[in-house]
């Protein structure tokens, strides 16, 4: 099914589920780098409020760290590999909130270090 959105500069796309992109978001959720990891451990299985989360979801053209459908919430984690690239970021930001999802970026240290807070933060946002 394909349904067209517009962005914030009037610029009108498509939005349908990319099929190709389903082998990649497997191959990322098997490497998992340590953040994804522990925060997985945190939001599978309904652990998190009773939320069902999926994680490397394909949403659109782009892969979404984890994906709760029903709050229509994106977590992205932002390690080294988004510096340089936050056009990149902001223009996906743009398109995902345009499909009507929340986009909810934290850092690999937040993670590591203040997993806590986060997740607090997270529940009343929802």
């Amino acid at each position: 099914m394909v349904s067209c959105i517009m962005l914030n500069h009037g610029m009108r796309i498509a939005f349908e589920y990319n099929k190709k992109l389903k082998p990649r978001a497997g191959g990322l959720r098997q490497a998992g780098n340590y953040s994804e990891v522990v925060l997985w451990n945190e939001l599978k299985n309904s652990k998190f409020c009773g939320l069902d989360f999926t994680r490397q979801a394909v949403v659109g053209s782009y892969i979404a760290d984890f994906l709760c459908e029903a709050k229509k919430i994106i977590i992205e984690i932002d390690g080294s590999s988004h510096v340089g690239r936050e056009e990149y970021d902001r223009v996906r930001d743009e398109y995902l909130a345009a499909a009507g999802y929340r986009v909810v970026r934290v850092s690999t240290d937040d993670i590591k270090y203040n997993l806590d807070n986060f997740l607090h933060g997270l529940q009343k946002r929802i």
